[in-house]
């Protein structure tokens, strides 16, 4: 299992209309193989920042399988002018488990 991290800075005044887009976005990630879930975290300091955890199959699901795919583009369209910077994302895999 992969933990895709990505770090989102929406511009200021965008939040809801954000929220809104991501959840219809949900539609276009979740259809991809090697999608396993994910979550958006909203941050309580900064009202402009969210935290999105992906869970995928495997690394290349997310930097192949969705990311070179049509469905990318239509993620892409809908949330990528939201962003101010460009996300910073990460991938993390499991070393230590203590939540089971």
């Amino acid at each position: 299992m992969t933990l895709e991290v990505a770090t989102l800075n929406v511009k200021e005044g965008l939040e809801k209309q954000f929220e809104i887009d991501f959840f219809n976005a949900g539609k276009y990630i979740s259809s991809i193989k090697g999608y396993k879930g994910h979550t958006l975290k909203k941050s309580i300091e900064q009202k402009n920042k969210y935290l999105l955890l992906v869970n995928w199959e495997n690394i290349e699901d997310h930097t192949i399988g969705f990311r070179k795919s049509d469905v990318y583009l239509k993620w892409k369209e809908l949330l990528h002018h939201y962003y101010e910077p460009f996300p910073t994302v990460e991938h993390y895999e499991t070393v230590i488990n203590n939540n089971e």
